[in-house]
């Protein structure tokens, strides 16, 4: 019996896997074609007599609220040189990172045929990092300096948990976080669940988008911190469903499962330090797994389903 078992699997696994090659050969012909603008490049050779043409081609990019003489003081300026010069050294060749977010918005145009992709445009913003991706409909904004590689010197400042995911990999999976937020709806978010759902919606967006990318990458993680999550996912459960916190509206909540966070805490010695941060948002992920799998939704209509209908529906099992 065993053998047949193992047989039928390998069956399975194959037919999933040419249905995945088949509908990724459907998603790729779909062409986007994707150009990204270099504005980083062009601001950091701006003379006074090019300062007014680029600012025609990019007036969103310039508040009026500052004379010409900033703008070009600002090219001189010793620090912002270094900026440009570490940008171009690092993104000397974007053709990788293209590709990448053409490949997104393929995915994002075969799941919603509306998207119409926007106009990309790199630049600086003095390593604003919790600002590095903004995004509109006609446009999408990408500060480079945010990206430069988590050991870069100009992050030294910065905690190592936020700096871990500044590098060039991550670009197209946080330019896919901005979108999973336009396209999910949740209403207001009361309890710890609510927050899991919501940010496993995000997370379940960027699989079906990013497949390309790890699930390491997709949630932020190192490989070693997924594998802490997946090790301990029942335990985990374990511990939010009997202290009855996925129904809580306690405020300090979020900050200890949600929020990012050199780890969670669970406020037991000899776990949290060793816990990523975040670890409502892998949970929330899985559930969102389990409520696909056991049921006929298309993205679209998971992205708008309330708390309950995706948890109550998920007949959500941690792996042991």
């Amino acid at each position: 019996m065993k053998p047949i078992l193992l047989f039928l699997l390998v069956v399975m696994i194959a037919v999933s896997c040419k249905k995945d090659k088949a509908l990724e050969h459907e998603i790729a012909k779909l062409k986007s074609d994707v150009q990204i603008e270099r504005f980083d490049r062009l601001f950091a050779q701006v003379t006074a007599n090019k300062l007014p043409d680029i600012k025609r081609a990019y007036p969103f990019m310039f508040s009026e609220k500052y004379p010409d003489s900033f703008w070009l003081a600002k090219t001189k300026d010793t620090l912002q040189i270094q900026l440009f010069n570490e940008v171009d050294k690092v993104f000397a060749n974007i053709e990788d990172t293209e590709i990448e977010i053409e490949s997104l918005f393929n995915h994002i145009k075969y799941y919603f045929p509306e998207f119409s992709p926007p106009r990309i445009i790199t630049t600086t913003n003095d390593v604003d990092h919790r600002n590095r991706i903004i995004v509109t409909d006609t446009i999408t904004v990408i500060a480079l300096d945010s990206y430069l590689g988590s050991t870069h010197e100009f992050y030294g400042g910065i905690a190592n948990f936020l700096k871990a995911n500044l590098n060039k990999a991550q670009i197209v999976v946080d330019l896919a976080n901005e979108y999973a937020k336009k396209y999910t709806y949740h209403p207001e978010r009361k309890t710890l669940l609510d927050e899991m759902i919501y940010f496993g919606k995000l997370l379940y967006f960027k699989d079906v988008m990013v497949p390309f990318k790890t699930e390491a990458e997709r949630i932020g993680y190192t490989e070693a911190q997924l594998n802490w999550a997946i090790t301990n996912e029942s335990y985990i459960w374990r511990f939010l469903v009997s202290r009855e916190l996925l129904f809580s509206t306690d405020s300090k909540l979020p900050r200890r499962f949600i929020n990012p966070a050199p780890f969670s805490k669970f406020y037991l010695e000899g776990v949290d330090a060793d816990s990523p941060g975040r670890l409502g948002q892998y949970i929330g992920w899985q559930i969102v797994r389990a409520y696909m799998e056991q049921n006929d939704a298309s993205l679209k209509d998971m992205l708008i389903k309330n708390t309950e209908d995706i948890f109550n529906n998920s007949k959500f099992k941690p792996r042991k």
